[in-house]
């Protein structure tokens, strides 16, 4: 570290020793793309096998191993860290702060992810190979399958707990620490709201995970029975402990996203976000109800009618302020100088897609049509609606939109529009034909299926392996753009759209929008 009072560090120290907000920002959405295309992958070896029916290409343990790893490779690997990547860089900057607060253990929250997936990762070529018990890891399933990969996992979990909790305290800390002067809390945009939401989400639940994977441990190795009846103990208790987590944790990668194109749907629209304290409001409605509704992902377990209806009432409550947000968002646009540069395409898609996956939501809500739909292909329908189209697409609009103000440098917009709409197509061949076999009875997680299904999983597979690819395309488009992208201007960096700067209407003038400052003639002498 002699190099560090002369100049920058170089080469591999500068990234591993570093406290600047930007370059551990730009660490993590690095690393989370590159756990995109692995959990990406995994998702590809289960389309590829079910292309057709009877079994192909792998036995139905490794395919259970696959469904495993991609949901908690997307999950914990993918999307949380990006989102975590994208406030690391804009915080700060949004709310006028020099840095986080505490950039020392900045670095260390994301140093220890790599080591933690990369172990994940390893399991795969262990004794036993990778657990195999869903992302979800219900117990006994979880406690009973005694491969090490298990207490491996175990391990990595407590990691991403440990690295998710001491980020959030760092969001917090820098939020309610760190805003300039003037910077009031309903001032903030809503990208700095929604993560400091999430933040809170995430040190309240973290632990929850922690004490499950924690007594699961106990079960294994020590001779508890936390989770089997044999020894006093109860499976559904696991599903309660998880589920206390799980649902606040969707929420956690969904707010972020809701932050995101409340920045960009009123950038192409030339106007204000509409109804902001409505949104400040929502979202933190949607935290509260996130809490109060976990026992819908269990409504098959046997609980009393009376649990059924309370969980049922509140989760379809959440429908509402959820409701608000996509109203405000199309009240943004309303009359506003629109147009469709790629960022705003993936707004957009994200908004029409994500519509759909509420309303699916909402059905899964209903406790005795719920026991139809359970476990089967339509619940993975929708909650890629709301994951894939939700979060991943919204991450997508942010890097296109912030990229230029990162690197200095303009993203080929052709092919930006061109990966929107290869991505629009194949997503929804994908995950759309996944709503009919499942209200026809295919169940999830399961490697063949009856022949019925068959035309579906086939435009399900050849759809998956198109989004995939045009990921690659996305990949391709950063890459250039860093490399030799043309410079950003002052007077003009959307250069897609030629002549943007005569064709605008003149906005209203600004006392509409704000209060312009008080001047002091005291101090009028120019």
């Amino acid at each position: 570290m002699g190099d560090h009072h002369h100049g920058p560090a170089k080469g591999l120290s500068r990234w591993l020793f570093t406290t600047n907000h930007k370059d551990i920002g730009t660490m993590y959405l690095w690393f989370s793309f590159a756990m995109f295309i692995l959990g990406g992958s995994f998702a590809m070896i289960i389309r590829a096998e079910l292309f057709q029916p009877g079994m192909q290409l792998v036995d139905p343990l490794f395919f259970n191993q696959m469904t495993t790893l991609h949901g908690l490779v997307m999950v914990f690997g993918a999307i949380m860290p990006s989102f975590v990547g994208l406030a690391n860089w804009m915080i700060p900057m949004m709310i006028g702060a020099p840095d986080m607060a505490l950039p020392r253990m900045n670095n260390w929250s994301f140093w220890i992810l790599p080591p933690a997936f990369l172990l994940l990762a390893s399991t795969l070529f262990m004794d036993g190979g990778a657990p195999a018990f869903g992302w979800t890891f219900y117990a006994p399933l979880s406690t009973t399958y005694a491969a090490p990969s298990v207490t491996i996992f175990i391990f990595c979990i407590h990691v991403l707990g440990i690295s998710s909790i001491m980020g959030s305290i760092n969001i917090i800390a820098t939020v309610m620490n760190l805003r300039a002067p003037g910077m009031t809390y309903m001032k903030m945009p809503l990208f700095v709201w929604t993560w400091l939401i999430t933040a809170f989400l995430l040190v309240a639940v973290m632990p929850v995970l922690a004490g499950a994977v924690t007594m699961m441990l106990m079960d294994i190795h020590f001779g508890t029975s936390f989770f089997s009846a044999a020894g006093g103990g109860d499976p559904v208790l696991f599903q309660h402990v998880f589920w206390f987590f799980g649902h606040p944790e969707v929420y956690i990668i969904i707010l972020p996203a809701f932050g995101v194109v409340s920045q960009i749907i009123p950038a192409f629209s030339r106007k204000p976000l509409f109804g902001y304290d409505s949104m400040v409001y929502a979202t933190a409605s949607i935290a509260f109800l996130s809490f109060i509704v976990w026992a819908h992902h269990m409504y098959t377990v046997g609980m009393p009618i009376a649990g059924e209806l309370f969980f049922m009432y509140a989760t379809m409550l959440i429908a509402v302020p959820t409701g608000v947000k996509v109203f405000n968002w199309i009240s943004t646009m309303w009359r506003g100088a629109l147009t469709f540069e790629t960022p705003m395409l993936f707004s957009l898609g994200f908004l029409v897609l994500f519509t759909i996956g509420g309303f699916t939501g909402l059905m899964l809500s209903i406790a005795p049509a719920d026991f139809q739909y359970h476990d089967s292909y339509f619940v993975v329908a929708h909650f890629h609606y709301v994951m894939v189209a939700g979060a991943v697409f919204s991450m997508t609009a942010a890097v296109y939109y912030w990229l230029p103000k990162w690197c200095g440098r303009m993203y080929n917009e052709t092919m930006g529009k061109t990966h929107f709409w290869i991505s629009f197509i194949g997503f929804n061949l994908t995950f759309f034909p996944q709503h009919f076999v499942g209200l026809a009875g295919m169940p999830r997680r399961i490697p063949d299926y009856a022949l019925q299904f068959a035309d579906f999983n086939m435009m399900s597979s050849i759809g998956a392996f198109i989004y995939g690819s045009s990921q690659i395309l996305f990949l391709y488009n950063v890459i250039a753009t860093i490399v030799a992208g043309k410079p950003t201007s002052d007077e003009k960096v959307w250069d897609g759209a030629e002549g943007l700067e005569w064709t605008v209407p003149t906005p209203a003038p600004y006392h509409t929008f704000e209060t312009p400052p008080k001047i002091d003639p005291s101090h009028a002498h120019s």
